[in-house]
């Protein structure tokens, strides 16, 4: 059952969280760095953690003002790698350097650099300090860390900062596509809330009350100025990155990624895991997530045309594969290999006896018509949602992150496979209607007809 929406303040979210203590959102407040600092980690010594450009663009500023307070600060730690991503041997270096001394580290950047920051401080049995200077993810108060390790991308768990520091004039800043990355990773919070709703609805998965208002109470006026994201507006910026710490305060409080991820994120996760690249680099976690975002809101407006309270929940059943052939269709999908180990895991953890399958859909019949009403009073209708991550700055087509269309319709089983979540990617299966909606969706008159005339777009 959908709570009631509770609009929570940034402070009320801050006394649910579970790590993060403190947090300051303002214009010009690099200098106040030391003071929050202090506030919590007392006379202890600092350590800045940058990058060769962001230290030129705040880490210097935040340095000189530990000098400038009086606060021990030893030399920076600054990645020189041009290429710096959040993979696993960056967070061996860090760590590395963190273990011959005892100060706490003062990460300045954005989604690399905090996630590095993170995972090398947890295993160095320390806290941090977030300096965040784009609103281009939700990562940086979130429970977790996205690093690339042996080949693929993995969440490793690990405390979020203690405290987080966000300067607006820095952030506004930012080069305008970094915080389109953060709009669509934003957005596609309102399609993780629907699945929610489904695994809530079929018994997968409950809706935790307190976690679900600090993502979704305050979301639609968070993401209401999308085209003020693009032009920098501070006032746009401010509720971005508000919108972006609410997101980790939740996943802090529920101590998972549910409240902010859903079936969206596994399409970035599976193209990620493919290590897909467009113009010979890996697309933006946001941006891949917001192609995401518009698939599975297609994937819905597609169910939601269909009568499922008149479903025929024995044909189903009987239809439904057993362990090896879930296994065979993971090999036509995956081949052999490490992706396809991955999702014969994943999903033999959720796929369940038919037992398990009839009470799902028989549930689903008598719990469709309000069901769906509350789905259609979550989703912004795909029109809408796609106007809005253009107005931002951010991609709705997948040529513009350099996925084709037949990739992005074969990507719908892919992402089902590679994670046991539920979302509307098993209410689909489980229902047997994946194939016909994405007969819809790609078909003449659907989202993404497959035409091989179809010309690539301008990435944004």
């Amino acid at each position: 059952m959908v709570p009631p929406v509770q609009k929570l303040s940034l402070t009320d979210a801050l006394r649910a969280a579970r790590e993060t203590r403190a947090l300051e959102i303002g214009e010009g407040i690099l200098d106040r760095t030391p003071h929050v600092f202090r506030g919590q980690f007392g006379k202890r010594t600092a350590v800045i953690v940058t990058d060769a450009k962001t230290l030129a663009i705040a880490g210097q500023a935040v340095s000189s003002a530990f000098l400038t307070a009086g606060c021990p600060v030893r030399d920076p730690f600054v990645f020189q790698a041009p290429d710096l991503y959040a993979e696993h041997s960056f967070v061996e270096g860090l760590e590395a350097s963190l273990k011959t001394h005892d100060a706490i580290p003062v990460a300045v950047g954005a989604g690399t650099i905090n996630d590095l920051t993170k995972l090398a401080t947890h295993r160095a049995g320390r806290p941090y300090l977030c300096v965040a200077t784009a609103a281009s993810m939700d990562g940086y108060t979130a429970f977790g860390a996205s690093i690339t390790h042996q080949g693929s991308k993995q969440t490793f768990l690990c405390p979020a900062p203690t405290v987080v520091v966000a300067d607006l004039k820095v952030i506004c800043a930012a080069p305008s596509q970094m915080n389109a990355w953060g709009y669509a990773d934003l957005m596609a919070k309102v399609t993780a809330g629907a699945d929610w709703i489904v695994a809530d609805a079929l018994g997968a998965e409950p809706i935790d009350p307190q976690a679900w208002g600090i993502v979704q109470g305050r979301l639609r006026e968070m993401v209401a100025d999308a085209a003020g994201v693009r032009t920098g507006s501070p006032a746009a910026i401010r509720r971005l990155v508000e919108g972006l710490m609410l997101s980790g305060f939740a996943m802090q409080s529920a101590k998972s990624s549910r409240p902010a991820s859903g079936a969206e994120h596994q399409f970035s996760h599976l193209w990620d895991m493919q290590h897909h690249t467009h113009n010979g680099w890996p697309p933006s976690h946001g941006f891949k997530v917001g192609i995401g975002t518009v698939a599975v809101a297609a994937l819905y407006e597609r169910l939601l045309q269909r009568p499922l309270d008149q479903l025929d929940v024995e044909k189903s059943c009987s239809s439904w594969p057993d362990q090896e052939q879930w296994l065979e269709r993971i090999r036509d999908h995956f081949g052999e290999g490490d992706l396809a180990t991955v999702a014969s895991r994943e999903t033999l953890a959720k796929a369940g006896d038919q037992e398990t399958l009839r009470a799902q859909l028989s549930q689903l019949r008598t719990a469709w018509p309000e069901l769906r009403r509350q789905l259609r009073d979550q989703l912004i209708p795909l029109t809408e949602l796609k106007q809005m991550l253009q107005a931002a700055g951010a991609p709705t087509e997948p040529e513009q992150i350099g996925i084709s269309r037949e990739q992005l319709r074969n990507s719908f089983w892919q992402a089902f496979f590679i994670r046991r979540r539920f979302t509307v990617l098993d209410l689909a299966v489980r229902a047997g209607m994946l194939d016909e909606c994405l007969d819809d969706i790609f078909g003449r008159s659907g989202v993404w007809p497959l035409n091989p005339q179809t010309q690539t777009l301008a990435t944004p």
